[in-house]
Protein backbone atom coordinates (compact mmCIF):
# COMPACT_ATOMS: atom_id res chain seq x y z
CA UNK A 1 0.00 0.00 0.00
CA UNK A 2 1.66 3.47 -1.00
CA UNK A 3 1.34 5.93 2.06
CA UNK A 4 -1.53 8.69 1.98
CA UNK A 5 -0.21 12.66 2.46
CA UNK A 6 -1.98 13.58 5.49
CA UNK A 7 -3.48 17.48 5.66
CA UNK A 8 -5.59 19.52 7.63
CA UNK A 9 -8.49 18.74 5.46
CA UNK A 10 -8.27 15.09 5.38
CA UNK A 11 -6.63 14.15 9.13
CA UNK A 12 -9.72 13.51 10.78
CA UNK A 13 -11.07 11.22 8.09
CA UNK A 14 -8.16 9.13 7.84
CA UNK A 15 -6.76 8.83 11.42
CA UNK A 16 -10.39 8.15 12.78
CA UNK A 17 -11.57 5.99 9.96
CA UNK A 18 -8.10 4.01 10.76
CA UNK A 19 -7.57 1.01 13.24
CA UNK A 20 -3.89 1.67 12.87
CA UNK A 21 -2.28 4.51 11.37
CA UNK A 22 1.60 4.94 11.15
CA UNK A 23 2.21 8.63 10.80
CA UNK A 24 6.08 10.24 9.58
CA UNK A 25 6.27 13.99 10.53
CA UNK A 26 8.53 15.40 7.92
CA UNK A 27 10.13 18.21 5.51
CA UNK A 28 11.89 18.06 2.45
CA UNK A 29 15.29 19.66 3.56
CA UNK A 30 15.44 17.37 6.56
CA UNK A 31 18.12 14.22 5.63
CA UNK A 32 16.70 12.18 8.43
CA UNK A 33 13.84 12.17 6.69
CA UNK A 34 14.81 11.76 3.17
CA UNK A 35 16.68 8.33 4.83
CA UNK A 36 13.77 7.56 6.46
CA UNK A 37 11.79 7.43 3.70
CA UNK A 38 12.35 4.39 1.78
CA UNK A 39 12.49 2.64 4.92
CA UNK A 40 9.05 4.11 5.52
CA UNK A 41 7.61 3.05 1.66
CA UNK A 42 9.10 -0.22 2.11
CA UNK A 43 6.74 -1.13 5.61
CA UNK A 44 4.03 0.41 3.89
CA UNK A 45 4.13 -2.35 1.08
CA UNK A 46 4.57 -5.31 3.84
CA UNK A 47 1.51 -4.31 6.16
CA UNK A 48 -1.14 -3.68 3.56
CA UNK A 49 -3.32 -3.59 6.26
CA UNK A 50 -2.14 -0.88 8.15
CA UNK A 51 -2.66 2.53 7.25
CA UNK A 52 0.54 4.59 6.65
CA UNK A 53 0.81 8.19 6.54
CA UNK A 54 3.08 11.62 5.79
CA UNK A 55 3.00 14.78 7.00
CA UNK A 56 4.95 17.30 5.33
CA UNK A 57 5.84 19.65 8.47
CA UNK A 58 6.61 22.62 5.90
CA UNK A 59 3.35 22.40 4.24
CA UNK A 60 1.21 21.31 7.27
CA UNK A 61 2.81 23.68 10.14
CA UNK A 62 -1.33 23.43 12.12
CA UNK A 63 -0.49 19.28 12.25
CA UNK A 64 2.66 19.64 13.35
CA UNK A 65 2.16 22.01 16.06
CA UNK A 66 -1.38 20.38 17.28
CA UNK A 67 0.89 17.11 18.06
CA UNK A 68 3.71 19.25 19.42
CA UNK A 69 6.20 18.41 16.60
CA UNK A 70 9.81 19.47 18.00
CA UNK A 71 12.57 17.05 15.86
CA UNK A 72 11.89 15.34 12.58
CA UNK A 73 11.25 12.96 11.39
CA UNK A 74 9.05 11.51 14.27
CA UNK A 75 6.93 8.64 13.90
CA UNK A 76 3.81 8.34 15.28
CA UNK A 77 1.22 5.48 15.90
CA UNK A 78 -2.48 5.70 16.35
CA UNK A 79 -4.14 3.15 17.46
CA UNK A 80 -7.84 3.31 17.88
CA UNK A 81 -7.63 6.75 17.95
CA UNK A 82 -4.84 6.91 20.69
CA UNK A 83 -1.47 7.83 20.28
CA UNK A 84 0.11 4.64 21.50
CA UNK A 85 3.96 5.42 20.00
CA UNK A 86 5.71 8.44 19.30
CA UNK A 87 9.41 8.98 18.40
CA UNK A 88 12.15 11.41 16.78
CA UNK A 89 14.58 10.23 14.55
CA UNK A 90 15.06 8.04 11.07
CA UNK A 91 14.40 4.42 12.59
CA UNK A 92 16.35 1.53 10.84
CA UNK A 93 13.99 -1.04 9.29
CA UNK A 94 14.44 -3.90 11.90
CA UNK A 95 13.59 -1.30 14.54
CA UNK A 96 10.45 -0.21 12.42
CA UNK A 97 9.18 -3.52 11.96
CA UNK A 98 9.75 -4.38 16.10
CA UNK A 99 8.21 -1.04 16.81
CA UNK A 100 4.74 -2.63 14.82
CA UNK A 101 4.82 -5.86 16.14
CA UNK A 102 4.72 -4.16 19.36
CA UNK A 103 2.33 -2.21 18.60
CA UNK A 104 -0.23 -4.65 16.96
CA UNK A 105 0.89 -6.74 20.43
CA UNK A 106 -1.46 -4.09 22.67
CA UNK A 107 -4.02 -4.68 24.47
CA UNK A 108 -6.52 -1.81 23.40
CA UNK A 109 -8.77 -2.35 26.57
CA UNK A 110 -5.64 -2.17 28.58
CA UNK A 111 -4.47 1.32 27.13
CA UNK A 112 -8.29 2.72 26.97
CA UNK A 113 -8.54 2.40 30.95
CA UNK A 114 -4.74 3.23 31.61
CA UNK A 115 -5.83 6.81 29.78
CA UNK A 116 -8.99 7.15 31.15
CA UNK A 117 -6.73 6.84 34.86
CA UNK A 118 -4.71 8.99 33.72
CA UNK A 119 -7.14 11.52 32.74
CA UNK A 120 -9.59 11.16 35.70
CA UNK A 121 -5.90 11.32 37.91
CA UNK A 122 -5.90 14.95 35.81
CA UNK A 123 -9.23 16.11 36.44
CA UNK A 124 -8.65 15.39 40.21
CA UNK A 125 -5.31 17.45 40.37
CA UNK A 126 -7.03 20.35 38.72
CA UNK A 127 -9.99 20.06 41.02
Amino acid sequence: MATIELTKDNFDEIVSGGDFVLIDFWAEWCGPCKQFGPVFERSSEKHDDLVFAKVDTEAQPELAAAFEIQSIPTLMIVRDNIAVFAQAGALPEAVLEDVIGQARGLDMDEVRASVAEAQQGGQAAGA
